[in-house]
């Protein structure tokens, strides 16, 4: 299978392609390798899916660009069997300060790649979404029936997605499947994230800093589940325009999240608090029993262990990794 990979040379997306690389299809990634982070983690992600490449019978080919390119954007769809959407401005807290850069990148870029895809007649498009779109709990665990009222403008472009994907697929049956990410992490994660962040300050003698009382809820859903439900998608028969929770099933608070890093680390470390940010939803927690049915979904790898082989994974990879965090 011909597959385009939209944002691939970041976490998830990466993970994703290097996947779908060692499974033998032929991948092809776009990636604008904006600087939200330090790009060498991305280079990196680069370098690990050409490698993957060299190993197995799929082919890899990187190009640096960007999905608001519209003419690029159909150039590269032509030729596709499959496109899994990935590329998006990230960060709650950063679309807060500059609202107009999350929606040209996650409305318009999408508006690009589904209307490429009607033209070229793709055969499925699977699309990120996010638990974002959920906003104040009105119960938990979220289902997909959830009301749906962002506290974000990310919140906000993420939704759009969706509604985009939903009537791209009943105007132009374009089978359209968008996932709805609970808090992903793993090998490579974004040096900005809590998991991360948590687990270098302690190794480097520093506290960990909670923002807020750490009572906020979160579910953390490991990486190498997101891509086992994308993995299955490329050929589920499933409904058009469908909207799918990709989560863990389980919480941890952020409090008990960094004494679990603190405790295996550095014991001896005090944890930190300071001011609650802005646009931080107060608990997140996915409903996946859709996904169990639809695709047989089921999330194998829980935020203890997780986190736990993270840490080793850290270690191994902190001559590179560690400063890329440090520098975020």
């Amino acid at each position: 299978m011909d597959i385009l990979v939209t944002g691939g040379a970041g976490f998830i997306g990466g993970h994703l392609a290097e996947a779908f690389v060692v499974d033998g299809h032929n991948v092809t990634v776009i990636d604008n390798l904006k600087p939200f982070y330090d790009i060498g983690l991305k280079q990196h992600t680069i370098e690990q899916c050409q490698s993957a490449a060299n190993e197995h019978t799929g082919s890899y080919e990187f190009i640096q660009g960007d999905i608001r390119n519209a003419d690029l954007v159909g150039e590269l769809v032509e030729e596709m069997d499959a496109v899994v959407h990935q590329a998006a401005q990230a960060g709650v807290r950063a679309s807060v300060e500059n609202p107009r850069e999350v929606t040209a990148t996650n409305v318009d870029g999408t508006v690009n790649l589904l209307q490429s895809s009607v033209e070229a007649d793709v055969e499925r498009v699977l699309i990120a979404s996010s638990s974002s779109v959920y906003g104040k709990a009105q119960y938990l665990p979220y289902d997909e029936d959830h009301p749906t009222e962002p506290v974000s403008p990310y919140g906000v472009s993420k939704l759009a997605t969706e509604e985009l994907a939903r009537v791209y697929s009943e105007l132009h049956s374009l089978s359209t499947v968008c996932l709805r990410y609970f808090t992903v992490y793993g090998p490579r994660m974004r040096p900005n994230m809590a998991i991360s962040n948590f687990v270098s300050r302690c190794m480097n003698g520093e506290a960990p800093v909670i923002y807020g009382s750490g009572k906020q809820t979160r579910d953390f859903t490991h990486v190498s589940d997101v891509v086992k439900a994308n993995q299955t998608l490329l050929e589920a028969d499933v409904v058009g325009g469908d909207i799918l929770n990709i989560g863990s099933t389980d919480t941890i608070s952020i409090e008990k999240l960094a004494t679990l890093i603190r405790d295996e680390l550095a014991p001896e470390l005090d944890l930190r608090y300071e001011a609650e940010q802005e646009a931080d939803a107060a608990h997140t927690h996915a409903d996946v029993s859709k996904a169990r049915e639809a695709i047989g979904y089921d999330p194998s790898i829980g935020i203890e262990l997780g986190v736990t082989e993270f840490i080793q994974w850290y270690r191994s990879n902190r001559d590179w990794y560690e400063p890329l965090v440090r520098n975020s």
